[in-house]
């Protein structure tokens, strides 16, 4: 089941106290509801990454709490936390495992439903794991017994969107989980990503570069700066924002950053 998350004054300053000290989060407030699929954009710098790291356990913040549904993680360990945050990365390959086959890692993925501490792989899993490929419609599921690392880019994006999701997660990030890929295969993740998100109803957050991509998928899009959500669009203004507009807002925030 989704829950909703909740990122409540949160700080991460990078080096304190010396001439490299760098404010990554500045008391960042954010509230996503059970089930919204929020776009995040932002640059470099801007502390998307640690948002994510602090959301997915792989850093804690300086001040300020995170809440998962009813839940405070501020301080739960990333192992924990991976049972119920789904989480894709740019590269196709990250958070997988090369050396076996497409269907033991969906087995591997699939065990954090089934039990974290046995490796289910078996027929009815197996029939399970070939029906979902299936509906993808990219002739995974007579795939199955090839390993990861020879699948295309493409593929091994769609398999590791699978693999996020396919444990039924309270929450998925994206981390421009399609920047990797050529156009073609970028649009077919993008609509499984469209199709399984809305299905599943899974509370999300995807960053992006893309300003149609921000536009067109979820509900809402904000825009992080310095650390901070400058910009929170959703609604009758987001859906009447062009791509080319978001685009402008986007840099102008960026120059005026690096003018400071």
């Amino acid at each position: 089941m989704s829950s909703a998350l909740r990122l409540e004054n949160v700080v991460r300053i990078f080096e304190p106290g010396t001439v490299n000290e760098k404010v990554a989060l500045d008391h960042l407030d954010l509230s996503v509801s059970a089930g919204e699929f929020v776009t995040v954009l932002g640059s470099n710098g801007s502390g998307k990454s640690t948002m994510f790291n602090i959301i997915l356990g792989s850093m804690f913040p300086d001040e300020g709490r995170v809440i998962l549904g009813d839940r405070d993680i501020t301080r739960m360990k990333d192992y924990r936390r991976a049972y119920d945050i789904g989480c894709l990365y740019q590269n196709p390959l990250r958070g997988t495992a090369p050396n076996l086959t497409l269907e033991e890692n969906l087995a591997l993925a699939y065990t954090r439903k089934a039990s974290p501490s046995f490796f289910a792989l078996n027929r009815k899993d197996s029939a399970y794991f070939k029906e979902v490929l299936s509906s993808l419609g990219m002739g995974l599921e007579d795939r199955m017994k090839t390993k990861m690392g020879l699948l295309s880019g493409g593929q091994r994006q769609a398999a590791s969107l699978i693999m996020a999701t396919i444990a039924e997660p309270e929450l998925l990030l994206l981390d421009e989980h399609t920047a990797a890929l050529d156009p073609g295969a970028a649009e077919k993740v993008m609509e499984l990503t469209k199709k399984i998100v809305e299905e599943k109803k899974i509370t999300t957050l995807m960053v992006t570069h893309d300003m149609d991509y921000a536009l067109e998928y979820g509900t809402r899009t904000i825009l992080l700066d310095s650390g901070k959500i400058r910009m929170d669009l959703c609604g009758e203004e987001r859906a009447a924002m062009t791509p080319g507009q978001l685009a402008e807002i986007f840099y102008s925030r960026t120059r005026r950053r690096g003018s400071r």
